[in-house]
């Protein structure tokens, strides 16, 4: 099965641990996030940025996720992995196996999101619950 939804970031809280040669520096961010569509969802995650000189990012990142696929209610965790540049966010994410709760137990499932800089994006995950 297939889900698109979108998000709004209503919480960024991104800081620096440490500034590298040439003006790259590593942060750490915790964000929130609201998602509405085929996934109705509050999220959560944590996630590290390399920025470049250039300001280009390669982001990692861990978020649960908590609310309902469809009819079915429960949580998840998601790792994620995406690059920024420009004015754009794109990357993967990816459901951790085992990490479905309640009614969403045995979700497994990959996709993509994008988000342009500001506090909206889109997400679409090809997912199947055992």
């Amino acid at each position: 099965m297939k889900l698109t939804a979108t998000f709004e970031v209503s919480n960024w809280d991104e800081q620096p641990y440490a500034e590298l040669a040439g003006a790259t520096k590593l942060t750490r961010a915790s964000v929130t996030k609201k998602y509405s569509g085929d996934l109705e969802a509050e999220g959560a995650s944590e996630s590290l940025m390399y920025y470049g000189a250039d300001g280009s990012a390669t982001i990692v990142g861990l978020e649960h996720v908590t609310g309902k696929i469809g009819r079915r209610a429960g949580s998840f965790v998601v790792e994620s992995r995406a690059t920024f540049a420009g004015d754009e966010a794109k990357g993967t994410w990816s459901v951790v196996d085992g990490s479905g709760t309640e009614q969403l137990k045995g979700l497994s499932g990959k996709g993509r999101f994008t988000a342009k800089s500001g506090p909206n994006g889109k997400i679409t995950l090809n997912y199947a619950i055992e």
